[in-house]
């Protein structure tokens, strides 16, 4: 049996997970539909539109090809895979090869972003790509709710007078982008921990794979953070919550919390949680595929 996800309900926001550091990495936001990394592609997010990929490495990118070939079997649109720009072409690669193993190419959209750029997940909520400081090709995204405001010159105006300033051509609205989260991926420090998109979002996701004093060289040459690192950056930070992924079999989740609680105020751990000490979410309908196929 596939192990199951983890669920956290935070700042009005619903999330499912799993995360064991050179294992499975997947983190889903069902309601804004969209995934960071994929893992093996648990059943949780085939319905999912969007997988926004941090990077190629295996325990982040394994289900891939499963995704969009679920996705094709159960009669879904094909889904949409955000990721480093090298590697769009491999990914295609990938695609192919299944294909001729399978018998058939499940389609899929493969859009390749670089830092700065952003993508449309839905009018009105935007994902950033952002440069991260990992080994391979990596990026980490801000998802940002794209909002309208009225400039503070207009606000004295009636409606038929905005209509008409509107009729001129006049801009009467800023556009404010508020993050709602933050997906940094597998990353060591980096000059994106001082950008707003980041430090700012309601939601934070960062990994914190080494919690052994003596394995601090081994997160600097792994592009890995250590708990130190964390325990640094974390004051620094305005995020509503923090949520910590990427723990290894060598460092158990009361360990893990124990080492961290050491390093902060209580005020500082109040806004932390570990991805992998939420509850476990209940498993998803099983899908109906709309009709036979030769696959059964």
């Amino acid at each position: 049996m596939a192990e199951r996800l983890i669920e956290h309900e935070l700042a009005g926001m619903r999330l499912l997970g799993h995360s064991l550091a050179g294992e499975e990495t997947v983190v889903a936001f069902p309601e804004l539909n969209l995934c960071f990394d994929v893992g093996k592609a648990p059943a949780h997010v085939i319905p999912i539109d969007h997988v926004l990929l941090s990077h190629g490495h295996m325990d982040h990118a394994a289900g891939l090809a499963y995704y969009v070939s679920q996705r094709c079997f159960v009669g879904n649109s094909p889904g949409t895979i955000v990721c480093p720009k090298p590697l769009v072409e491999p990914i295609h690669d990938l695609l192919r090869v299944w294909g001729r193993i399978e018998g058939h190419v499940s389609s899929a959209r493969v859009v390749g972003l670089a830092p700065g750029e952003p993508f449309e997940i839905r009018r009105g909520l935007l994902a950033r790509a952002f440069n991260v400081n990992h080994g391979a090709p990596s990026l980490g995204y801000a998802v940002v709710d794209v909002r309208r405001k009225l400039k503070p010159e207009f606000a004295d105006r009636t409606g038929p007078q905005l209509v008409e300033l509107k009729k001129r051509g006049v801009e009467i609205q800023n556009t404010v982008e508020v993050p709602l989260v933050a997906y940094c991926g597998d990353t060591a420090e980096g000059a994106f921990l001082q950008s707003d998109l980041v430090r700012r979002a309601r939601i934070l996701i960062l990994e914190c794979t080494f919690y052994e004093d003596d394995h601090v060289r081994r997160a600097r040459e792994g592009h890995h953070l250590h708990v130190r690192d964390v325990a640094r950056i974390i004051p620094k930070l305005e995020n509503e919550w923090i949520i910590l992924t990427h723990l290894s079999r060598r460092t158990g989740l009361r360990e893990a919390k124990r080492a961290l609680a050491r390093l902060l105020s209580p005020d500082e751990l109040g806004r932390v949680r570990f991805l992998m000490e939420g509850r476990r979410a209940q498993p998803p309908p099983p899908p109906t595929p709309p009709t036979e196929t030769a696959r059964e």
